[in-house]
Parts: C-alpha cells; sequence; structure tokens
C-alpha cells in the first residue's frame, strides 16, 4: 500500500489504541488524510491540545450507532480502522443493550457505510474474548468476527473487503490491571483473581504495527492472530509491587483462567505465518490459495496463553511496563476511573 495516497478513518480514535495509530500513522506512513471519529467532544479536544494537531487530521465527533454521520464521515476514505466499542466486561453485563447497540449495530453501520461509500480496506479490532465466550462483550465481539467476515460477501464484485485482528491484552490500555496493582500497592496489599491466571500481554505499539501489516496483507475475510508472549498474573504482581501481601480473590463472573486465541475448532481452518496465524474464512467466496505460502496447522492446535511457547521474564515485565510504574499518584487515578 501507499499509505501517502490513503484516507484513513479510525472510529473510537480518541481510546488508548486510538492515539498510538494516529501518532504512529502521522510519524511513519504520512496519509493524505487522517479522520478521528468518536462521541467525546472533550477527548477530541484534549487530543489536539496534546499535539495531534497535524493539517491531514480531521476530527469527526459522531457515534457509530449513527450510520448517517457514518456515511458522511466515510466520503473519499479508502481505508478503515474500525477500534470503537464497550469494552469494560462489569459495564457490558450490566448494560447489555448498549454493549450490543456499539458492538454489534454499531459495527453494522461501519459495514454498510463502508460498502456503500466504497471503502477499499476495513479492519476491526477484536479480543480473546470472542473464543468460547463467557461473557456479553465476548459474546458480541465474537458477533463483530462474524459480521465483517461474512461482510464480503455483502460487498460482492466491490473492491471493499473486510478482515478482522485479534489479540489479547494491552500494556497501556484504559483497562490494564497494571494502575489498579499500583494504586493497591500504596496500601501494601493487592488482590488477584487467581494465582494460576495467565494472559497473552503486547504493547500498544505493538498492537498498531499488526493492524497496519493486516491492512497490507488482508485478502478480505482473515482473522489474523499474533504470536505473542505470554504472562503469569503472579509475575505482574511481584513485579509491580514486590514488598506487598498478595490476596487471592477468586474469579470473577465472565472472567476466564486462561485466554484462548485460536480455538482447536478454528485451528482446522487457520494457516501459521512467521509471525502470526491466519483463520481463514469458511465460507465458499473464499479463495484457499490466497495464503498458500502459510502452512497448516496440527491435529488438535490450540492457542492459549497456558500452552505459549513464548513467556515473559519478570526482566522482561519490568522493561514492558517501566513507564507505568513511573506514573504519578493523580496519573494511575486518572487511568483508573476513565
Amino acid at each position: 500500500m501507499d499509505w501517502s495516497q490513503q484516507a484513513v478513518l479510525i472510529t473510537g480514535g480518541t481510546g488508548s489504541f486510538g492515539k498510538k495509530f494516529v501518532e504512529i500513522m502521522l510519524r511513519e506512513y504520512h496519509p493524505k488524510r487522517l479522520v478521528i471519529f468518536s462521541r467525546d467532544e472533550l477527548k477530541q479536544h484534549d487530543m489536539r491540545a496534546a499535539g495531534f494537531d497535524h493539517p491531514s487530521l480531521r476530527y469527526f465527533i459522531g457515534d457509530v450507532r449513527d450510520v448517517t454521520r457514518l456515511q458522511r464521515a466515510l466520503a473519499g476514505v479508502t481505508v478503515v480502522v474500525h477500534a470503537a466499542a464497550l469494552k469494560q466486561v462489569p459495564a457490558c453485563e450490566y448494560n447489555p443493550f448498549e454493549a450490543i447497540q456499539t458492538n454489534i449495530i454499531g459495527g453494522r453501520n461501519v459495514i454498510d457505510a463502508a460498502i456503500d461509500q466504497g471503502v477499499k480496506r476495513i479492519l476491526a479490532l477484536s479480543t480473546d474474548k470472542a473464543v468460547n465466550p463467557i461473557n456479553l462483550y465476548g459474546a458480541t465481539k465474537l458477533c463483530a468476527e462474524k459480521m465483517f467476515v461474512q461482510a464480503n460477501a455483502y460487498a460482492g464484485s466491490q473492491e471493499t473487503r473486510f478482515s478482522c485482528a485479534r489479540y489479547g491484552n494491552v500494556v497501556s490500555s484504559r483497562g490494564s490491571v497494571i494502575p489498579v496493582f499500583l494504586e493497591q500497592r500504596k496500601r501494601g496489599r493487592i488482590t488477584v483473581t487467581d494465582p494460576r491466571m495467565t494472559r497473552f500481554w503486547l504493547t500498544l505499539e505493538q498492537g498498531v504495527r499488526l493492524v497496519v501489516r493486516c491492512l497490507e496483507q488482508m485478502h478480505g475475510g482473515e482473522i489474523f492472530v499474533p504470536k505473542i508472549p505470554s504472562m503469569r498474573i503472579m509475575d505482574l504482581a511481584e513485579t509491580i509491587a514486590p514488598d506487598c501481601a498478595i490476596d487471592c480473590i477468586g474469579i470473577r463472573p465472565g472472567e476466564k483462567l486462561h485466554e484462548v486465541l485460536v480455538s482447536e475448532d478454528e485451528a482446522r481452518n487457520t494457516v501459521e505465518a512467521e509471525d502470526m496465524y491466519i483463520i481463514q474464512p469458511a465460507h465458499s467466496w473464499w479463495r484457499r490459495e490466497n495464503w498458500v505460502n502459510a502452512k497448516p496447522l496440527a491435529e488438535g492446535f490450540r492457542y492459549a496463553s497456558d500452552n505459549n511457547e513464548s513467556w515473559l521474564t519478570n526482566g522482561e515485565l519490568r522493561e514492558l511496563i517501566a513507564p507505568e510504574l513511573d506514573m504519578d499518584d493523580a496519573a494511575v487515578a486518572a487511568r483508573i476511573s476513565a
């Protein structure tokens, strides 16, 4: 892709991922237009005041629930990254209709508007929680994945193509457990739900670079899963608060002991590339030769955080979260309340 010729729009552009995506796009790829589409005018103002004020930037106030506004925002756009979602598991459980309106109906609106406006490539962000979901957030993201994969059939002979990127926990994201641990360590005690818990782990920058790579390589219909390391929750707790007591409070509703990014059932349609797995759609319109150089997976393969070949050491964890450890009390409190 010649990014200098692209008009790029990101939904949820004022979130953690959106800011890092915009930063890297402006610094390295220089699209001719970069549209930040989000519903919070204050966050847009704060983002602009923080230095995101480039001639190629456009700030669009709008909600993915509003298909008419999406139609207007996508006029002339060639690439879309769909990052807008309600992501907090407890909030989605308590407000199920709102989660469905944003994560499912909003996704449909993005699909319809993109096809109508002739957008070339759309990549939707997903989560490990979409695999065998046990909470509403995961269920809505599973539905969204299904919609964005099958949207390629809706696009028909048009050049509009849809794919998804699915990955695990992000170190500096709004929902990270790190600021919670930082706040708790002031009291000398931190809480973990289960000492056996494991999680996939990647940085915001790694997530952005994955998305860029997927946009460049996608044929339309794939779910891209990066090969990323796992970490043990006890290692993270001991890295952040080595002198604190640890209370184990039990698994919360809607929470898993381990994360899964590729299930055994999905593995039958999945191929392995050097740095990622590609889940191929099981539809008649998919061309199997699209990833002919990738290799099929072994029978019974399952990509989970507890059977991963790559693990973060305590030293690597400390290096990854070093910026978080330097946060002052006000920054920690702001992250928790956001």
